[in-house]
C-alpha cells in the first residue's frame, strides 16, 4: 500500500537549486511529488515557501525519501517536539537515531527551537542540561538521551550568497580550466574581508608543500597574520624541519632538485634533534630551530592539530598518535572557522571536511582532480576546487595577500 509523507521547503529555493534537487532526488528514489501550495518570493531578498506532498511505495519507502530529503533542507510540517529514546550502552544508539548533516540545525525541544551545538555529518544529536549537542559515536554513552528520526528536527542547508563572489555557486567541482590567478586574487580578497571582520582561517596543508617549495610562502602567511591554526601530520612538520636544518626534503635538495649525499638520513636526524630538545616549541626556543612553517607558528602563538598515521616516522613529541584524540583535537581547532584551505592532502582534506560546517568557505587546492572529488563526494559539498600546483599558488597566494619576502 503506497503512503503518503508532507514536507514543507522555505528559503532561496530555487536559486539555490534546492527545490529542483529535491524534485530530482525523489524521482531518482522512485517516489512521486505534487506540489500542494507554492508562494514565490517577490524581491530579491524574500523567500519562497513550498509545500510537497510525497509518495512512496510503501512506509519504509516513504520513510526512506523522507529521510533524504530531509538532508537537502526538507522539514515536516508538524511542531511537535522532537523524539527522545535512550542510549542502551555506551558507543550503541537507538534504533532509528537521527543521523546528522553538515547543516545548521535546530531542535524542538519543550515547544522551543534550539540550535544544535558543535554541528558536523554523520554525528547524533545528544540533550545535554537542556540544550542539542552534535556527538560522535565515540562520546555516546549509557543513558544518555539521543535524537530518534526527523520529527522536531530542522536543517538550514546554505544559500546562494546574494553577491557575486568566488563562492556565489559553492561547491562548483574543480576544473584546470579556471583561470587560477583571479581565483587567488579572490581568495586573498575574501580572507582580508575575514581578518577585518575578525573570523577565522585555517590551513590544512600535506608535506608537498615542502616538497614543491612552498613552505616558506606559506611560512610567511602565517608571520603576517592570514593564518589562524594548522591543520596537518607528522610529515609536513618532519620535512619543514628537514628543510629548515639541512636544506632537503625527504633528502632532495629543494633548491636544485638533487639528491644529498646521505640525504635520505636527513628526516631521522630532524626528527632525533627534536627529541634531544623535548619539542618544536623548546627546539625553536633553544635556537635549533630557526625558520619554516613550524617556527613561525610556535613564534606567532599558532595553534596547530599533528594527527599522526601508522606510517609516520618518529613521530615528533606534538604529534597526536591517538586517532580519536586527533579527530577531537581537529574537531576543536576548527570551531569558528570561516574559511579553509586544503593544500596537497586528500586524508587530511577529507578529514577535516568531515568536521566542517556547510557555511565554511572551503577551498581543496591539489593538482590532482580526484582530491577534490572525493572530499566532495563524502559530504563537502560546498569545497571549491582549483586544479594545481600547490608549488605555484601558496607562492602566488602569499604575493597576493602582500607577503612576498
Amino acid at each position: 500500500m503506497k503512503a503518503m509523507r508532507e514536507i514543507v521547503l522555505e528559503g532561496h529555493i530555487i536559486d539555490s537549486w534546492i527545490l529542483p534537487r529535491v524534485f530530482d532526488k525523489i524521482m531518482d528514489m522512485g517516489g512521486e511529488f505534487e506540489v500542494v501550495d507554492f508562494q514565490i518570493g517577490t524581491h530579491k531578498t524574500a523567500h519562497s515557501r513550498t509545500r510537497i506532498l510525497i509518495t512512496g511505495k510503501d512506509e519504509t519507502h516513504a520513510d526512506a525519501i523522507l529521510e533524504e530529503l530531509h538532508r537537502l533542507g526538507a522539514n515536516l510540517p508538524e511542531v511537535e517536539d522532537a523524539r527522545i529514546e535512550t542510549a542502551p550502552a555506551d558507543k550503541v544508539v537507538p534504533e532509528g537515531f537521527y543521523s546528522t548533516t553538515n547543516h545548521d540545525t535546530y531542535v524542538k525541544l519543550d515547544g522551543k527551537w534550539k540550535q544544535a551545538r558543535n554541528i558536523s555529518m554523520d554525528r547524533l544529536i545528544v540533550i545535554r542540561e537542556g540544550e542539542p549537542v552534535c556527538e560522535p559515536l565515540a562520546h555516546i554513552r549509557k543513558g544518555d538521551t539521543v535524537i530518534v528520526g526527523e520529527q522536531g528536527v530542522r536543517v538550514i542547508p546554505p544559500e546562494r550568497p546574494r553577491e557575486r563572489t568566488l563562492f556565489e555557486f559553492m561547491g562548483g567541482g574543480a576544473s584546470p580550466e579556471r583561470p587560477s590567478a583571479n581565483l587567488i586574487k579572490q581568495i586573498a580578497d575574501e580572507m582580508r574581508q575575514i581578518r577585518s571582520r575578525g573570523g577565522r582561517i585555517a590551513i590544512v596543508a600535506g608535506p608537498a608543500v615542502v616538497h614543491t617549495g612552498a613552505s616558506p610562502a606559506l611560512a610567511q602567511m602565517i608571520r603576517g597574520g592570514h593564518v589562524d591554526v594548522l591543520l596537518s601530520g607528522n610529515a609536513l612538520a618532519v620535512h619543514d624541519i628537514e628543510y629548515n636544518l639541512y636544506g632537503t626534503s625527504l633528502g632532495m635538495n629543494i633548491e636544485n632538485g638533487e639528491l644529498a649525499s646521505s640525504g635520505h638520513k636527513h628526516h631521522i636526524y630532524a626528527i632525533s634533534k627534536i627529541m634531544a630538545c623535548g619539542s618544536i616549541e623548546n627546539a625553536v626556543k633553544q635556537g635549533t630551530l630557526k625558520g619554516g612553517i613550524m617556527y613561525e607558528c610556535i613564534k606567532n602563538r599558532i595553534p596547530f592539530v599533528l594527527a599522526g598515521s601508522i606510517r609516520d616516522d618518529g613521530p615528533l613529541p606534538e604529534v597526536i598518535t591517538d586517532t580519536m584524540e586527533a579527530k577531537d583535537a581537529m574537531k576543536d581547532a576548527l570551531q569558528g572557522a570561516d574559511m579553509v584551505i586544503m593544500a596537497a592532502t586528500m586524508l587530511h582534506s577529507i578529514a577535516a571536511g568531515n568536521l566542517l560546517l556547510s557555511k565554511v568557505k572551503t577551498i581543496c587546492v591539489d593538482i590532482n582532480p580526484s582530491a577534490v572529488t572525493k572530499l566532495t563526494d563524502r559530504g563537502t559539498a560546498q569545497a571549491v576546487g582549483i586544479v594545481t600546483d600547490v608549488g605555484a599558488f601558496l607562492p602566488a597566494l602569499a604575493d597576493a595577500l602582500g607577503d612576498k619576502d
